[in-house]
């Protein structure tokens, strides 16, 4: 078999797993420890739960926008007024962050095509599954995250 027919073959069984995974994941699976790490249905689990994130936080993000739209009238009373525009700030610097929380999500599900999902950009060792259930857009493993910490604690510090 020439290359190129090998690489197709290998990018349609590839494509047919992932298909598979896709159609055969239940609704109560969760990635467990005595499977393959980063196996077809773990990726496609953190790849369900991190989409679900990213529209969950879009669906607030529309929310915001069209409450912003609705309360733009002129308030009289200048403390109404004034918690009025404390309350635009907060919701601003919480849509602000939840932009960059997207942003984050968006890179993990690139990590998850490029195969690189599920493992520290530090050190390269397997991410524990329980840490990437509750931070699914985690990079690197708790160790080098504690690490990395203080590191930029000492840099800030000086």
């Amino acid at each position: 078999m020439s290359d190129s027919l090998q690489k197709q073959a290998v990018e349609h069984a590839r494509g047919k797993n992932a298909m598979n995974a896709e159609n055969f994941l239940p609704d109560n699976y969760r990635p467990a420890e005595d499977e393959p790490f980063m196996n077809e249905r773990q990726l496609e689990y953190f790849r369900r739960k991190l989409i679900a994130w990213k529209n969950d936080l879009l669906e607030d993000s529309r929310d915001t926008i069209e409450g912003l739209q609705d309360s733009t009238r002129n308030i009289p009373d200048v403390t109404d007024r004034a918690s009025e525009e404390t309350d635009r700030a907060l919701e601003l610097r919480t849509r602000d962050r939840q932009r960059k929380l997207v942003s984050k999500i968006d890179a993990a599900l690139r990590r998850i095509e490029n195969g690189e999902y599920g493992y520290c950009e530090m050190t390269g060792e397997p991410i524990s599954l329980k840490r990437l259930d509750a931070r699914p857009i985690a990079t690197m493993t708790l160790e080098a995250q504690e690490k990395h910490e203080r590191r930029e604690k000492v840099h800030r510090d000086d």
